[in-house]
């Protein structure tokens, strides 16, 4: 079963494009899979264009191999883009494999250890706050961040996932100064930042009730100090993780020695080697693995690495349904699974885009039996919601 054709297909996400690899083969079986253009720099559609040719004719069976010797071509720069274009083939070959086999992809990744894969409910009300048009409804202010709370309550998930926001101050607005919004490079957290964090989870936490687990994403919005700042500040808030990305392990160990939550970090690694000065060093709880930027199969690599340190690992998944479901067999067949992230805001054409949405009851996601990833998407939906150009960064 050969590779025949390989085609890049995207549509307009909202504030973002959603992009999916479409692997054709000989025998008419196509694979699927989700890559993404928002989180990070643009242009991995055009890289991805660029491996097409060295693909073409290969066995999808072969897809380790396949892997190997592409990455054996990209040595001098094995991190970012040409590891996603590796997990975009990667993941798709995976599908293609599966389907052939008439088997769900967890089969190919050792085997389900659950039937149903917890999540939690992320960017909790980030998006509403965020893209008041997209994700409703709309947050203005503290009352209605409670009620974000309430509704993951009602709808009930185990624990929810929020950011830093700035109230009181004009329009509520998320702090993103590690992403340069503001533009403020030496990252200090001041005073008022941290009051205005505490306002929010105090609103958010009202909200969910004593039943429901409290998190909160740090993301690159910090160094080192200020990082010690924010969990001391926040050390009375049970939260089940704080989140937060540094790209330097003995920091990111001195910071959870300061932290009285667990710490959840490195959803920016790519592969075993990038993540494991991070186990040796002690530095995180769990750790968050990308398996839409790494493939499945290498993501399988990576929590089994974390199990031998004893660290359990929550696949990082803010994309399409599609990645959701690629998400959902990976969290199923590694043993040491925390739980999963999850965006419960959804937009009103998700589930159109898509033959088989995500099931969701009491807080968690259906295995399904499906061959492959157990969905697909609909082409003349994708066709119906075409891509946008993008020119801002995140939406924002």
């Amino acid at each position: 079963m050969k590779i025949e054709a390989v085609d890049v297909l995207s549509c307009d996400a909202g504030w973002r494009n959603y992009n999916f690899l479409k692997l054709t083969t000989d025998t008419g079986i196509v694979g699927w899979s989700e890559f993404d253009e928002a989180y990070g720099p643009p242009g991995l559609s055009t890289v991805i264009r660029q491996y097409i040719p060295q693909v073409i004719g290969q066995s999808v069976l072969d897809h380790e191999a396949i892997y190997g010797r592409l990455a054996s071509t990209m040595r001098p720069a094995p991190y970012g883009m040409t590891t996603e274009v590796l997990g975009a083939l990667e993941n798709a070959m995976l599908d293609a494999k599966a389907k052939a086999l008439g088997v769900p992809c967890y089969q190919l990744l050792g085997g389900k250890h659950r039937d149903t894969v917890p999540i939690y409910w992320s960017h909790c009300a980030t998006w509403r706050i965020n893209h008041p048009t997209l994700y409703k409804p709309a947050i203005k202010d503290l009352d209605d961040v409670k009620k974000a709370g309430e509704d993951a309550r009602a709808a009930g998930h185990s624990a929810v996932k929020t950011n830093l926001f700035i109230h009181g101050d004009g329009p509520v607005r998320q702090w993103m100064a590690g992403f340069g919004v503001p533009y403020q490079p030496a990252l200090n957290i001041e005073p008022k930042l941290i009051r205005s964090v505490r306002s929010h989870l105090e609103a958010l936490r009202d909200g969910i009730g004593p039943d429901i687990q409290l998190m909160i994403d740090l993301n690159f919005n910090a160094r080192t100090e200020g990082y010690v700042q924010l969990v001391r500040a926040l050390q009375d808030f049970d939260f089940l993780w704080v989140e937060l990305d540094l790209y330097n392990p003995e920091a990111l160990a001195y910071i959870r020695q300061q932290s009285r939550s667990p710490i959840a970090s490195l959803e920016t690694l790519f592969g075993v080697r990038q993540f494991l000065p991070y186990f040796q060093q002690q530095a995180i709880d769990v750790a968050i693995v990308d398996a839409v930027w790494n493939g499945a199969w290498q993501s399988m690599k990576i929590a089994n690495t974390a199990d031998a340190f004893d660290v359990n690992i929550a696949p990082h998944n803010f994309y399409s349904h599609l990645a959701t479901m690629m998400n959902v067999h990976f969290a199923a067949a590694a043993p040491n699974l925390r739980i999963m992230e999850n965006d419960v805001d959804r937009l009103a054409w998700d589930d159109e885009i898509f033959d088989y949405p995500p099931v969701i009851r009491n807080g968690a996601i259906d295995v399904p039996d499906r061959p492959g990833w157990g969905i697909e998407p609909n082409e003349e939906a994708l066709k119906a919601h075409p891509a946008k150009e993008r020119k801002g960064y995140l939406g924002l």
